[in-house]
């Protein structure tokens, strides 16, 4: 892809989440918000709850630099599972089905399976603040040509501050080791908005400091659209700032027994 053609599909995503978003302002209707890990890369500091399972799945396709051969990343879909095992412990299992064309060679199968927890650090009701810490075990499973063949783990450290009834701001750092060289650092910082009960758009800075040595930094944006008090749609994109990437994703997020206490 061009770089001239990446830059259309950013703008033209940026119109469509600004569009989308003052349609939903004007025809949605209230319902009660449900808390997900997606579409944002900055993972909640909440967990799904007591007995409560959530499933959260979408299609994202990617493109890696400035050439019509770029490289070309489609996962389709990417399914995140979290089961509540008690108020404030969550276990998550991330099973992902991968399209990568590099230099035109496609590679099609499953990427490494990833299993872990998200644990609830603090959460009080009279407190703005909440923190969870997530980690994840990636199992060496995958598809022969995606597999990295080494186990890996991926850890952050998630807060959020609820600043109003419709502003919010949540962050991550976390540290990424692969079974290779150093590892990566990693970052996040959300603001999300409430536009109402049932419409949330959010803008967010993230990135990586590769092997402790070379930042990547990049730019996403989206929107939420709760259908339902347990179904909740999600549409999203994002570019590289000191690097050529574009993605763009589409999704859902279901949750189940929701009354389990």
């Amino acid at each position: 892809m061009k770089k001239e053609d990446q830059q259309v599909m950013v703008v033209t995503s940026f119109k469509t989440t600004i569009l989308l978003g003052i349609y939903l302002l004007i025809f949605g209707q209230i319902e009660a918000q449900i808390i997900t890990d997606r579409p944002d890369q900055t993972e909640s500091s909440y967990s799904v709850g007591n007995g409560n399972l959530q499933l959260e799945t979408g299609v994202l396709i990617s493109f890696d630099g400035e050439t019509q051969n770029s490289n070309r990343q489609i996962l389709a879909p990417t399914n995140l599972f979290r089961y509540g095992v008690s108020k404030g412990i969550e276990v998550r299992m991330l099973s992902q089905y991968e399209i990568v064309d590099n230099e035109n060679i496609s590679t099609t199968g499953m990427s490494d399976l990833e299993v872990g927890t998200k644990i609830q650090l603090f959460n009080e009701e009279d407190k703005n603040t909440a923190i969870a810490f997530l980690s994840h075990l990636i199992i060496p499973s995958g598809s022969k040509e995606l597999t990295n063949d080494k186990f890996g783990t991926i850890n952050k450290l998630s807060i959020s501050h609820v600043i109003n009834d419709h502003v919010a701001i949540g962050y991550n750092v976390g540290y990424n080791y692969f079974g290779l060289e150093k590892g990566d650092l990693t970052y996040s910082l959300s603001l999300g908005i409430s536009v109402n009960d049932q419409v949330g758009i959010y803008i967010e800075p993230y990135g990586e400091i590769v092997n402790f040595e070379n930042p990547v930094c990049n730019f996403d944006a989206g929107l939420t659209f709760l259908a339902n008090e347990n179904f909740q749609y999600d549409f999203s994109f994002g570019t590289g700032i000191n690097n050529t990437m574009n993605y763009m994703s589409i999704g859902f997020s279901w949750l189940v027994n929701k009354d389990v206490k």
